[in-house]
């Protein structure tokens, strides 16, 4: 019997499962690792501490499934997209530590670019906004600021890469300098409607070409990992929200998934056409297969799930995770307090880098349970902003909207969530679809699979959220949220 294995690197930990060709988990390892804050709005981790967590729990995930490594079919890899790794191709040693998604180190050169007129055409090109969020202006700042980068690309010996180029770069030795479509497109580099790097936008942000991986499709044989004497077919990548996408059956234009992990990702697929927003929303690459690029919508939010671990971590009002849905329904409302988790700025649909966490609405009557509901809403409010966007920018209205990641298990959460939107929100038996996402998309390029219709037809529904609230009280309720955000706007000083 055939086994595919994820490896789901994400921005608070490694991990790995083994699923059955039915979407079954079979055994998952799973580790934290070390986040580092140097600065304020400075975001790090250590890309040797990541690839040593990730080989461990692949060695973790094999034990709990209890088969062989030979019975792995082929392996897919989804990551945490944007976090950026530059190394020395003769030692494969990291020149720095890699600079996260979260980062906001490279604001002021994004302005700089925005001043001088450039941000249309990294639209135009990228389908992105010009911000920190993505890898081109943190590669700029690893190239400007650590001494030996220059030499090391002058020398030919510099390598670029999200996440997945370098996990693969390691689990082949080397030999492999790949990423696929889907992570190229976050980067400020590609270009998405020609499929390639683009040589205005390496010059604009001097970039040498020569550090960049190859470009591959999402679905194809890359290379071959060494797993305890088995040569494993690496056949699957796709960053972590169009892995979801993938996973979540959401094959067709229209369909939506939102992911709740230490962000919120919703995204809507386009087919093959990719939609410019108008909205302050990213028009991205979801996936290519075979020589078939499908585009999506995308509105990234940066605090989602990490609110919460700002809680237990932070401030220490629950010791875990699952104790925030009992607090928050300890209280019948957020007795009028809103938090507006803007700790790294806020993304889609503001975009202000300069934007704070903020903590509106409070009383002597306030308690920890209403900060702790106030966060958990302020998930869905951020989420339901991006779906109107969504709308308006696509022409389509949703029918229902598929979820998954951590906060999912929150049924207090999801609830909230349906109401606000108005529409069905739909909770998968697999919630992991992020890694299944990867895992299709590997079997689908060793042959497991046939089609994307049969990976589809293993889709299957756990709970439907209907929404309760009447559409008065929600729009009422988006208004409010709409002045906290804009008292969280622009609260640190331009640079």
């Amino acid at each position: 019997m055939a086994f595919l294995l994820a490896i789901d690197q994400g921005t608070t930990s490694s991990r790995a499962i083994v699923f059955a060709t039915d979407g079954r988990v079979c055994g998952i390892g799973q580790r934290e690792f070390t986040q580092y804050f140097p600065k304020p709005g400075w975001v790090e981790h250590d890309a040797r501490e990541i690839w040593a967590s990730q080989r461990a729990v692949i060695d973790e995930a094999l034990a709990k499934a209890n088969i062989p490594a030979a019975q792995i079919a082929a392996i897919g890899i989804t990551n945490q997209r944007e976090t950026t790794v530059a190394w020395d191709a003769r030692t494969g040693e990291p020149i720095a530590n890699a600079i996260v998604w979260q980062d906001r180190r490279t604001a002021g050169h994004c302005d700089a670019l925005r001043a001088a007129g450039h941000a249309q055409t990294f639209q135009r090109k990228t389908g992105l906004l010009l911000d920190a969020y993505f890898s081109g202006t943190k590669l700029g700042w690893l190239l400007k600021n650590i001494p030996a980068a220059q030499k090391l690309a002058s020398e030919g010996h510099l390598r670029f890469g999200t996440i997945d180029s370098w996990l693969i770069w390691k689990m082949t030795h080397g030999r492999v300098h790949t990423t696929d479509a889907s992570n190229a497109s976050r980067t400020l580099l590609f270009n998405i409607h020609t499929g390639d790097w683009d040589e205005e936008l390496l010059a604009l942000l001097e970039i040498p070409r020569s550090v960049l991986p190859k470009i591959s499709a999402s679905s194809e044989i890359v290379g071959y990992f060494d797993l305890n004497g088995a040569q494993i077919p690496i056949a699957g990548i796709a960053g972590d929200q169009q892995s979801a996408l993938f996973g979540q059956g959401c094959h067709a234009p229209g369909m939506a998934k939102n992911t709740y992990g230490t962000g919120c990702f919703m995204l809507m697929n386009t087919g093959n056409v990719a939609v410019p927003s108008k909205s302050n929303l990213l028009t991205t690459t979801a996936w290519k297969i075979d020589r078939a690029t499908d585009y999506a919508l995308e509105g990234s939010v940066f605090m989602g799930g990490a609110v919460v671990q700002w809680l237990r971590d932070g401030l220490q009002i629950i010791e875990s995770a699952p104790q925030v849905e009992t607090l928050a329904a300890s209280v019948p409302d957020a007795g009028g307090v809103m938090l507006v988790p803007a700790f790294a700025g806020l993304g889609a649909p503001h975009w202000d880098s300069y934007a704070r966490g903020t903590i509106l609405g409070l009383t002597r009557g306030s308690t920890k349970a209403h900060i702790a509901r106030a966060a958990l809403e302020a998930i869905a409010f951020q989420s339901a902003e991006v779906l109107i966007a969504m709308e308006a920018d696509s022409g389509i209205t949703l029918k229902e909207l598929r979820v998954d990641g951590g906060a999912t298990s929150n049924n207090l959460l999801l609830q909230f969530q349906a109401d606000l939107l108005g529409v069905p929100v739909v909770r998968p038996k697999i919630t992991e679809t992020t890694a299944l996402g990867a895992a299709y998309l590997a079997g689908l390029a060793v042959g497991i699979y046939k089609t994307k219709a049969e990976i589809a037809s293993h889709w299957q529904r756990d709970r439907t959220f209907e929404p309760a609230m009447s559409r008065d009280e929600a729009q009422a309720r988006m208004a409010k949220w709409a002045k906290a955000v804009a008292r969280a706007k622009g609260w640190e000083e331009v640079e």
